[in-house]
């Protein structure tokens, strides 16, 4: 079954004239083939954009042209924030939306079409510095070896290998949901395979180290799974054979929690942050951490790996050649 991924709303969906359509369409392909942004991004900022020029609309009365583009003032910008803060949108739900009206603005000013410093003025909601909650050792291993026993009434075998592998996957190699499920068949980690090849954020693509319990997991996930999977269809299916929803992981790690008595914190996303912290506290490099997670900025790496200090003054005395005096 062909993979099928989030579009983008479609162009109808827009409430603006046909010049500031034809200039959504633009932006949306420029971030598509120069961004290289994912379906999923690309979903998630047209309906940002779909979002404000409906305030727009009803704001001011009249269909969102490039012309009112060129007009709105500080007010209006704010406005929409507070109308998308009364309906509880999450702060950085809103500070993505800022983000993604920066964005559109500042395509149509270079290619000649708006010029409008009105959003400069603008400050977006102060965001809590979130410090990612990695699991421990323990707690990440029954999660990993639980994972084929959460199954509902009626649910295939299959679907236990399914689940077992995902988790496997995402623990042992240190994966992003989106990553593990974006997998292919012909990606899928095999016997043999000592490495595999991950397409992260902005199409940039890394090298991850495979252990043999993540190839085993995907081969026995491979020889139960009852539906056909073509060499280009998705890794990860779902009951019908279609692509995995990232909302059914979501659930499995819910249960899991329940099950074993994991914090609230474990979540598909915590089994990275988990990744990275027991590497390091088993004594691997930052840098090489950053490698493996596919991270930009090294400052990025280090909230992930929330170590123990205890267990990193080990490490230092076991490695460090002046740690014995």
């Amino acid at each position: 079954m062909p993979a099928r991924r989030p579009d983008p709303p479609s162009l109808a969906r827009f409430a603006a004239t046909a010049d500031l359509v034809a200039a959504i369409d633009g932006w949306q392909q420029q971030l598509k083939s120069e961004r290289r942004a994912s379906p999923h991004t690309l979903a998630a900022y047209g309906r940002d954009l779909a979002f404000f020029l409906d305030f727009t609309r009803d704001h001011h009365g009249e269909q969102p042209s490039l012309d009112l583009l060129r007009q709105l003032k500080p007010a209006d910008f704010r406005a929409f924030l507070a109308s998308r803060a009364a309906q509880d949108l999450a702060k950085t739900s809103q500070a993505r939306a800022l983000s993604v009206l920066r964005g559109f603005f500042r395509f149509l000013e270079r290619r000649g079409l708006v010029t409008n410093p009105a959003l400069s003025a603008l400050r977006g909601p102060r965001l809590s510095r979130a410090v990612p909650k990695p699991l421990s050792e323990g707690d990440a291993r029954a999660a990993v070896d639980a994972a084929d026993t959460v199954q509902t009434v009626g649910s295939e075998p299959w679907i236990a290998a399914r689940d077992t592998a995902l988790v496997t996957l995402l623990y042992g190699c240190g994966l992003r949901l989106s990553e593990a499920l974006d997998l292919t068949r012909r990606q899928a980690p095999t016997a043999g395979m000592t490495s595999l090849r991950v397409t992260g954020k902005g199409g940039k693509t890394r090298i991850v180290p495979l252990l043999p319990v993540v190839t085993a997991a995907v081969a026995d996930y491979l020889a139960h799974c009852p539906h056909p999977i073509g060499p280009d269809d998705d890794l990860f299916v779902g009951v019908r054979g279609g692509p995995l929803n990232p909302r059914l992981v979501q659930r499995l790690m819910e249960q899991l929690r329940i099950r074993l008595g994991l914090p609230d914190t474990a979540t598909p996303h915590a089994l990275r942050h988990s990744f990275a912290t027991h590497l390091l506290a088993g004594g691997a490099d930052l840098r090489a951490i950053q490698e493996l997670l596919g991270h930009a900025s090294l400052s990025t790496t280090q909230r992930y790996t929330a170590v123990d200090t205890a267990k990193l003054m080990d490490v230092y005395a076991r490695a460090h050649p002046r740690a014995g005096g």
